[in-house]
């Protein structure tokens, strides 16, 4: 047992009694934090607000305004990979959570997270915060995200989360957050945060010609969907597919699929051209196993992180085993995009039964992401979908989608953008990583050696 004695002085503006909030891990923080030169997160804002409260899904679009929501914030920069849109009338309307390039915003709901804002300009949804720094600020953004996203910054936006059912970040507790002043190493911090974004970029732009060369190849380069209010179809339709909602049958999705039936190289089921993994595997309770759920994908392909912990902790949904070069397909409507290849990081890792698992010997794992997260796939994905409360896509569903069938010239070059776009967001993660070490050397030991210990690393 573990016990934590405080003065009834410490206890903060909320009132919080519970023994939680006094964890010895958060009292020994704050301890070391308050030694440094310091000021209060409070202090340095002039902006701390939720975002946009009362926006319906209706007003999501694939241009405008980008939007950010609580799964784009990763790897301390707003994941863009797979962001949505709102109209320009709804930004100007909710005027005072718009941000811009330089900007920060924090999650609000679920878990602590914080991120730089790497855009022009863009709004925020109600489950994440938005920040602006004072003109005044003794703080740069860059080093803010940075301390934040240090075991220092996160802690303590940990312990200002509050709720019971779900959990939320306390905007008036979290303001008293103390932030370190750190002037030199912040100076030496904000070179490498541009480097990191300018790697960020590039991987981005490897990843969109992957995404050129299959619609090139497919013809559909200026194809573009279109949703249409009224359309008809025969009776016989509907037996055939078991389903009646018009939705299944908008005539864009047909659209896709003749274009994939005309395609030159040929086309086939997804369940005649990959390996589905749907067998179940119980975990055994005493062994250590990494765990990959949803909120792990990033928009980009890429695995950002893992639950790791012993068998009986894990969640009863953790019962598909991937390997290194598997592909993960989310079948839930809303995150259909959350697709990713399994690296030989987590080979024999476990992830959820949310989860298809697939590979194949005719098209390559980056072949197999694109296309599924291109709209060739989505559109089928989305088609696939039913339920009430919670709409996915089944097995059965899944196994009917069609595929076409690319050249290996194609598809080479397609792996090699993909394996170039991660390689280059591994490199821009690892320079962030460093500058939150070296945050963390600086508050631990001091100043001076944290700048020794990251020039060293960039040599």
């Amino acid at each position: 047992m573990q016990v934590s004695i405080i003065k009834k002085s410490t206890i903060v503006s909320a009132f919080r009694i519970d023994a939680e909030c006094y964890q010895e891990k958060y009292i020994s923080a704050q301890k070391k934090l308050l030694r440094l030169e310091n000021t209060r997160l409070g202090d340095e804002v002039s902006t701390f607000r939720k975002g946009i409260f009362d926006i319906k899904s209706e007003c999501y679009s694939a241009s405008g305004i980008p939007f950010v929501r609580i799964g784009n914030l990763k790897n301390f920069i707003i994941e863009q990979g797979d962001i949505i849109h709102i109209p320009e009338a709804e930004h100007l309307k909710n005027y005072k959570t718009a941000l811009k390039r330089g900007d920060i915003i924090l999650s609000k709901t679920a878990c602590p997270a914080a991120s730089f804002v790497d855009l022009d300009e863009c709004n925020t949804s109600q489950d994440t915060i938005a920040l602006k720094l004072n003109n005044n600020s003794r703080l740069k953004s860059e080093y803010l995200v940075v301390f934040l996203n240090s075991k220092y910054g996160f802690d303590q936006m940990l312990r200002w989360f509050t709720g019971n059912v779900q959990m939320h970040l306390n905007l008036i507790d979290s303001k008293n957050m103390v932030i370190p002043i750190l002037d030199t190493l912040q100076e030496s911090i904000k070179p490498i945060f541009s480097s990191a974004i300018s790697l960020k970029t590039k991987s981005e732009i490897e990843l969109k010609q992957a995404h050129d060369i299959l619609l090139s190849e497919l013809g559909l380069t200026n194809w573009k969907p279109k949703h249409k209010l009224f359309f008809i179809k025969n009776y016989s339709d509907t037996e055939q597919s078991k389903r009646i909602d018009a939705e299944y049958f908008q005539p864009k999705y047909d659209e896709i699929i003749n274009a994939i039936k005309a395609y030159k190289g040929g086309w086939g089921t997804l369940e005649s051209l990959v390996t589905l993994k749907n067998s179940n595997f119980t975990p055994s309770d005493i062994k250590t196993y990494q765990y990959i759920a949803l909120a792990n994908i990033a928009g980009n392909g890429e695995i950002t992180d893992c639950m790791t912990d012993e068998g009986q902790n894990l969640p009863t949904r953790a019962r598909r085993k991937v390997n290194t070069g598997d592909v993960v397909v989310s079948s839930i409507e809303g995150s259909l995009s959350s697709i990713a290849i399994i690296g030989e990081e987590y080979n024999d890792a476990l992830c959820s039964t949310g989860f298809h698992v697939i590979n194949s010997n005719h098209l390559n794992s980056g072949t197999l992401l694109v296309l599924l997260k291109s709209f060739v796939g989505q559109l089928q994905l989305k088609k696939g979908c039913s339920g009430t409360i919670l709409t996915a896509i089944n097995q059965n569903a899944f196994s009917r989608i069609l595929l076409p069938i690319l050249p290996q010239a194609q598809q080479l070059q397609i792996q090699q953008k993909i394996t170039e776009s991660f390689e280059l967001r591994k490199q821009s993660k690892q320079l962030l990583e460093n500058a939150k070490r070296a945050v963390e050397i600086a508050i631990e030991q001091d100043e001076s050696k944290a700048i020794q210990w990251l020039d060293a690393q960039l040599v």
